[in-house]
């Protein structure tokens, strides 16, 4: 028998705030545009860039309640790893035309840090709920803050020295 794999995982800025909305059956989905771009160096060694979007859909679960947390928790400039599945639709509309779309279905969502410096650590396992773990820290110190305050350049991408 023959395998295959439909895997998709992209780091990029969001477009715009997610747009959150409930199905008919009460199931909640977010939906958000990521921007992920490249450069390099034409044959006359002007730089060159291109940014490509990428829509991307989440779903609640009965196992993780992604939608709820990119409502409540991103928001349009932050920085994401996503990793999913591509889908391929099409539908008529309402001037009866075939119109195509090309998703991401997303099924894992990592915070990894926004333009006002914050950053996206989360406390918990793959795909299920988590809440930040600065909220957590304040918490259990009762209201101490204990996050990059005092540090504003702590998470500038200038400094950035991840291996990816």
């Amino acid at each position: 028998m023959s395998r295959s794999l439909n895997k998709v995982t992209l780091i990029g800025n969001l477009g715009n705030d997610p747009e959150v909305r409930s199905t008919t059956g009460g199931n909640r989905v977010a939906t958000f545009s990521l921007a992920t771009s490249r450069s390099w160096n034409d044959a006359a060694g002007s730089k060159q860039e291109k940014t490509e979007w990428h829509r991307c859909v989440v779903w609640n679960t009965k196992s993780s309640q992604l939608a709820d947390i990119v409502e409540k928790y991103v928001k349009k400039g932050d920085k994401l790893f996503v990793e999913g599945r591509i889908e391929y639709r099409q539908w008529q509309d309402k001037d009866g035309q075939t119109r195509y779309s090309t998703e991401i279905n997303v099924r894992e969502l990592i915070m990894l840090g926004s333009r006002g410096g914050g950053g996206g650590d989360f406390e918990g396992a793959e795909g299920g709920s988590r809440r930040p773990a600065a909220a957590a820290q304040k918490a259990k110190a009762g209201g101490a803050s204990e996050d990059f305050e005092d540090f504003p350049n702590a998470l500038s991408d200038e400094d950035d020295d991840l291996p990816f």
